[in-house]
């Protein structure tokens, strides 16, 4: 894993870019900094911008889209905790829909305009950010 000031990894075949469908960009972007430490950037033309926690992935919210509310290709977040993790999404205005510990620890949420992600917690990880 590397470090949030490492530089990106480039290779082909890496996952670089998501863009999140939002009919509230504010409110999408507050969540996902709060709740993951996501950085936002504002573009020239002011759509928002951001960099994951460690400046891997990087993307955009974009309107005129519906938010992916289905069962379908899905993105999940690394957390070092999945019940803190939770929590705090429940505190930014998101939902949890469903837990799971089937040997792994993970869960499925929506955010605060709908689209269904999921949150993986990574064993050790808790340790490393101690």
């Amino acid at each position: 894993m590397t470090t949030p000031d490492a530089s990106p990894l480039y290779r082909t075949g890496k996952i670089c870019y998501l863009e999140i469908p939002t009919n509230d960009v504010a409110i999408s972007t507050q969540f996902f900094q709060h709740v993951f430490g996501w950085k936002i950037r504002q573009h020239a033309d002011g759509t928002a911008a951001f960099d994951d926690a460690v400046g891997q992935v990087s993307g955009m919210w974009v309107l005129g889209r519906q938010p992916s509310r289905e069962l379908g290709v899905m993105v999940h977040i690394m957390v070092a905790d999945v019940s803190t993790t939770s929590a705090a999404i429940e505190a930014a205005g998101g939902e949890i829909v469903q837990s799971f510990t089937d040997g792994e620890v993970y869960a499925y949420f929506r955010d605060p305009v709908g689209n269904l992600f999921g949150i993986y917690q990574q064993a050790g990880l808790a340790e490393q950010e101690a």
